[in-house]
Parts: structure tokens; sequence; C-alpha cells
């Protein structure tokens, strides 16, 4: 079985929208933890233009799903020590790829 996609609209723009919560904290954890000398890591600029742009895509109504990854699923992958709402990516991502499961085929 593969992860559980959304199962309605709303349900997916939740989805998405805890993800830009979760990367809005990651960054106050990241400024928290690091000192003047450090920079944030590298995959964090793209992961959190790339959610907000899934999210400005879904408020403005011009969101479409695709075939393929989300473009930041890579840097997300390779750092998922990194990140502890990966799991949270990867089904925004499978619900972006394979879109709502409307049917419940997921269960």
């Amino acid at each position: 079985m593969g992860l559980k996609r959304a199962r309605s609209a709303e349900e997916y723009g939740e989805m998405v929208k805890q993800a830009v919560f979760e990367v809005d904290d990651l960054r106050d954890c990241f400024e928290f933890e690091l000192d003047e000398a450090r920079t944030f890591p590298n995959f964090l600029d793209p992961l959190e233009e790339g959610i907000k742009e899934i999210y400005q895509a879904m408020r403005e109504g011009n969101y479409r799903f695709g075939r393929e990854d989300l473009a930041f699923m890579d840097l997300a992958i390779e750092n998922a020590k990194e990140i502890p709402f990966l799991f949270l990516l990867k089904r925004i991502n499978e619900t972006h790829r394979r879109g709502i499961d409307v049917d419940g085929e997921d269960e």
C-alpha cells in the first residue's frame, strides 16, 4: 500500500497549509539554534519557496495537479533527518502526482 492521498480538495488544502506552518516553524528553530557565524541549511529556502508556491497557487485558484514529483521532493528526501514533517510532504507529493483519493482506493 502506498501513501494515503488527501480524500478531498479541502483536506489537500489543509495539508499544504500545515506544511507552510511546519516549514515556517523549522526556519524559526534554525534561527534559534544558529549563531551569527552559521547559515541556514541549503535545502530550507527551496523547500519553503516550493511549499509556499503551491499554497499561493491554491489560494489564487490556479493550482494544477501533475504527474511528476514536486520540485522540492528530492531535496526533502536527501535531508530527511532534518525535516520532521517529511511524511506530510510525501503525502502532499503523492496527492499532487495521483490526484485526490475520492474513491478511498488508498485505504
